[in-house]
């Protein structure tokens, strides 16, 4: 991935200490000790969903992008991570002079991963399919992805965590869909509702 990255950044700058510093602020930011689930690890495999679906995607470089940037700050004690992540892409991007169109799409997707919800752009709904394609692996892998985000959220007893985690389990289960795009839906959408009723059963 550090190979992948720097590469799109040396696309559009000639500054050679950019690269570099722009890496090490994302590895450091994913590799913080309390990033249990939103890690380089949920980087790997946000890639590698993407990549399955890169000729259905118009902007490549743009989602790229946002992949490397949408968790890039990540507090569970706050409710603007999304807004501080896509500020920060957006800050950085500009300095590498990005096309002003592309850094809006960015952080316009950063955005969209707070809600998930369906959008007018089709990069956009492919992106934050793949951000929730967690949601539908096997279910022995999704229960390791449900206790590694308790250990994010280890500073809230569980008399307030439980009763959060509920209302986020019944908002995918309310969605008609929870993968907006055919490819995902097919995919991940079976799996991922009875993985989110087993969980919420048992909270």
């Amino acid at each position: 991935m550090k190979k992948l990255f720097q590469g799109q950044v040396r696309r559009y700058t000639d500054d050679a200490a950019l690269p570099d510093s722009f890496w090490v602020e994302i590895e450091t930011k994913y590799s913080g000790k309390r990033r249990y689930y939103h890690n380089l690890h949920h980087l790997e495999n946000l890639l590698e969903q993407l990549s399955e679906v890169k000729l259905s995607i118009k902007d490549w470089d743009v989602t790229l992008f946002a992949l490397f940037y949408h968790d890039l700050v990540y507090n569970p004690a706050r409710r603007d991570n999304e807004e501080k992540s896509a500020r920060m892409a957006g800050e950085r991007l500009k300095s590498i002079n990005f096309p002003k169109d592309g850094v809006d799409k960015c952080r316009n997707m950063i955005l969209a991963t707070k809600g998930h919800a369906d959008a007018s752009d089709n990069d956009t709904n492919l992106f934050t399919d793949a951000d929730l394609s967690i949601l539908g692996c096997a279910h022995d892998q999704y229960m390791e992805y449900a206790r590694q985000v308790r250990e994010e959220y280890h500073i809230y007893p569980d008399m307030l965590y439980k009763p959060g985690r509920k209302k986020v389990l019944q908002y995918f289960l309310s969605m008609d869909r929870i993968f907006k795009t055919n490819h995902f839906y097919d995919k991940f959408e079976a799996q991922a509702r009875e993985n989110l009723s087993i969980e919420l059963k048992s909270l």
